[in-house]
């Protein structure tokens, strides 16, 4: 379905209209697909991102400052993300032995388990993108860094 035909409009300005509202359209379609796989689990994308942050540290503790760099959803409420989380058992809050001011946060054991569950599903929700051919993901992604560089 042309992006004409998903929003019902006939004519935009130019072809880089055109794509603005492509982008954001199908930005906002992917992060349907994505909700509607982490709503039976009481997780927003943003949070899923934290989790992901921090199974990626390698069991290692990090800030809040940290994640907030790493997050795909830099507008995000990272210290609200992580209390979330922290309520649900799924990360915990730490001082830091070497600086008092400094908190270190460091996913679970019931976060790792609810990670290593959601990984087949995210699988699915990846799968939405095999419609591409991998030349046709690697240059879509090459065109998606040229646009942001």
């Amino acid at each position: 379905m042309t992006i004409e035909e998903a929003i019902k409009h006939k004519k935009f300005a130019n072809e880089y209209a055109k794509l603005a509202v492509n982008i954001l359209f199908t930005a906002s379609w992917i992060d349907g697909l994505h909700i509607q796989t982490l709503k039976p689990f009481g997780l927003s994308p943003q949070q899923f991102n934290v989790l992901q942050i921090l199974r990626g540290s390698n069991q290692q503790p990090i800030r809040l400052t940290d994640i907030t760099e790493r997050m795909v959803d830099r507008n995000s409420n990272a210290t609200r993300l992580v209390e979330k989380l922290r309520q649900k058992g799924l990360l915990k809050r730490e001082i830091c032995k070497s600086n008092r001011r400094q908190v270190d946060i460091i996913i679970t054991q019931k976060g790792l388990d609810l990670l290593a569950e959601l990984d087949s599903l995210n699988d699915d929700w990846v799968r939405q993108f095999k419609s591409l051919q991998k030349t046709e993901a690697q240059d879509l992604n090459r065109i998606l860094d040229k646009l942001r560089g």
